[in-house]
């Protein structure tokens, strides 16, 4: 069993920063890419930014410049630190995990979600 938990969504105003966290824990051997997904009421889900185990991180053009992604391998958690945010952020964060278990089986795990709601 692998659970993914979120925390640090929230109401902020415009031009605020948030710092999403995202912990996998349980039947972990490795993770490899790790990352969060958006999406908002009435839109299709985007990818935010994404992070290989390495470091190496990639994102969407929206949020280049204003997000910085990374991750903890000793503590199996990714982070998204969001600066600069603007209304249009505004949407439920999921983040995912590419995770080998002990038994060697691959499987992509999603957290429950977190809200982010950007104010004017």
């Amino acid at each position: 069993q692998v659970q993914l938990v979120e925390s640090g969504g929230g109401l902020v105003q415009a031009g605020g920063s948030l710092r999403l966290s995202c912990a996998a824990s349980g039947d972990i051997l490795s993770i490899n890419d790790m990352g969060w997904y958006r999406q908002a009421p009435g839109k299709q889900r985007e990818l935010v930014a994404g992070i290989a185990r390495s470091g190496m991180g990639n994102y969407a053009d929206s949020v280049l410049g204003r997000f910085t992604i990374t991750r903890d391998n000793a503590k199996d958690t990714v982070y998204l630190q969001m600066n600069s945010l603007k209304l249009e952020d505004t949407a439920v964060y999921h983040c995912y995990a590419d995770i080998w278990r002990n038994d060697w089986s691959r499987e992509t795990y999603w957290g429950q979600g977190t809200q982010v709601t950007v104010s004017s």
